[in-house]
């Protein structure tokens, strides 16, 4: 089964060895090749896309900048990809591409297998990116009582919190002044921005506001252990680190990618066992 990634600066993606490595625990073979317009001029998603079908790929998985254009270059899209408005995920079957944005399925995936069935309440996400956009609809789905969204570019936020109402989700937006006393009386609060990540130190949100009763989740996952998720730890809070949607929206993209129902079957029942095998090289987590 041959895939691929396309996108920029992906060359230090962790997806090849993911998607290759379910390949191996459930028997079907699976290659993974990068696409990085950084390293190959790549003229259009549009011509990328009818080069790999011609060269006999399975699927691709699509990130920065293309998400968007992902979805309507489709010629069928999931109800996750339309709400989200864009795509992670394009399958090429009998001559369709099928869009799919794995970041929602998958956040709803990770969020059960690490919190199990807990109530997300209340949440605080904070970044409404593209990222942003899928864990937002993701906890409209999974029954959050209300989603605050804040984001230094206020646009945005109020565009979100329009889309998640017009879907029938509750959605308010606050301002990064009314941070201290929004966090308290949240369940949940939730990382869409790239601070914490190796290249953008720092903590999304001051530590000392982080309690016991929040549940908290952090989409950066290099480091995996972010200073987001240092600081909830210590706090006592439940944490949902990025390593959870990193290998769930790759099980959800491979299982998309799979060709009939019992492939899709084996995928599934191999997903705890890469979930804990990422727990341990990412995380450091021995349970």
């Amino acid at each position: 089964m041959k895939l691929g990634l396309i996108g920029k600066a992906i060359m230090n993606s962790s997806s090849p060895d993911l998607h290759v490595r379910l390949g191996q625990l459930t028997g079907i073979p699976a290659t993974y090749d990068l696409f990085d317009a950084n390293e190959q001029p790549i003229a259009s998603l549009e011509s990328q896309v009818r080069q790999v079908i011609a060269d006999g790929y399975r699927g691709v998985n699509v990130t920065f900048p293309w998400k968007e254009e992902a979805v309507k270059l489709a010629t069928r899209a999931s109800e996750g990809a339309r709400m989200v408005g864009s795509a992670n995920t394009l399958v090429f079957e009998k001559g369709e591409i099928i869009a799919e944005n794995t970041d929602f399925t998958g956040f709803m995936s990770g969020f059960r297998a690490t919190l199990g069935e807990r109530e997300p309440g209340r949440v605080l996400l904070i970044g409404t990116g593209g990222v942003g956009k899928a864990v937002a609809f993701g906890l409209g789905k999974l029954g959050a009582k209300e989603v605050i969204l804040m984001d230094l570019d206020e646009a945005k936020s109020h565009q979100l919190a329009g889309e998640l109402r017009a879907q029938g989700f509750a959605a308010s937006t606050i301002t990064q002044a009314e941070l201290a006393e929004t966090v308290p009386r949240c369940d949940g609060l939730v990382n869409c921005t790239p601070i914490g990540h190796e290249k953008s130190p720092g903590c999304p949100l001051p530590k000392e506001l982080v309690a016991t009763h929040h549940w908290i989740f952090d989409a950066v996952y290099v480091p995996a252990v972010t200073e987001f998720v240092a600081a909830a730890k210590t706090a006592g809070a439940a944490v949902m680190s990025g390593v959870s949607l990193f290998v769930f929206q790759g099980v959800d993209a491979f299982k998309l990618f799979c060709e009939d129902e019992a492939k899709r079957a084996a995928a599934d029942e191999q997903a705890a066992t890469l979930f804990a095998h990422y727990r341990r090289e990412l995380l450091k987590e021995t349970d």
